[in-house]
């Protein structure tokens, strides 16, 4: 007797960010001034392609998840956002791409206490990403920053959009107490600011490219 080999279980992270909306001519902010980052990397050129689904309902969207096939950079991959717990973090599974491009069977199965009706494309977005890691006094990353340059299409409506905007996520050497990790983004937020930027008007790519 055969059996089919076990799939691999999904790599898991929580994503902890803020996001801002800024002009196409805003200056970066000198990020090396931040609570425990002694250093900035050069930035990393990355073009990004992601298609998210839901079913006709929008279930995932109404209990806060999102599910996307996403190519380019070194997270390429099925993803799955969960929904934003007290802490503003989103935990994140990742699956590997695979060779089609409809929705696999374990991404499936993660997603059925949601939902068991099919997924069909609900939005496209493109991004050309620049990336900056903070680091800390030991090389070790404490934030990534991710200047954004997003042009998105709503499947179901056909309505295109564009905007730039800034997205800082904690790293690795973040910090994990939540005092620290305040005084962190407030930090974040006051050179943000300073440099023009202005709070997000959506709190995530998804939502503000099916305009809300």
């Amino acid at each position: 007797m055969t059996t089919e080999p076990r799939a691999a279980a999904p790599s898991r992270s929580v994503e902890i960010e803020l996001k801002f909306d800024v002009d196409d001519a805003t200056a970066l902010p000198d990020w090396s001034a931040l609570p425990g980052v002694v250093s900035v990397t050069a930035g990393e050129h990355r073009e990004l392609d992601a298609a998210y689904f839901d079913d006709d309902g929008l279930s995932l969207a109404r209990a806060g998840f999102a599910l996307r096939r996403r190519t380019g950079g070194p997270d390429a991959g099925w993803h799955i956002k969960g929904p934003r717990g007290a802490d503003g973090g989103r935990v994140e599974l990742q699956w590997p791409l695979g060779e089609a491009d409809s929705v696999p069977q374990p991404v499936r199965a993660e997603l059925a206490a949601v939902t068991d009706a099919a997924f069909r494309p609900l939005a496209r977005i493109q991004n050309t990403r620049t990336v900056y890691f903070l680091l800390d006094a030991s090389a070790r990353v404490v934030a990534e920053f991710a200047d954004d340059h997003v042009r998105t299409r709503d499947e179901r409506s056909g309505r295109e959009r564009a905007w730039h905007e800034w997205e800082i996520e904690l790293g690795p050497a973040g910090p994990a107490d939540p005092d620290t990790r305040a005084a962190f983004f407030a930090a974040v937020e006051r050179a943000a600011l300073a440099a023009g930027a202005r709070p997000a008007a959506s709190d995530s790519k998804l939502a503000q490219a099916l305009g809300h």
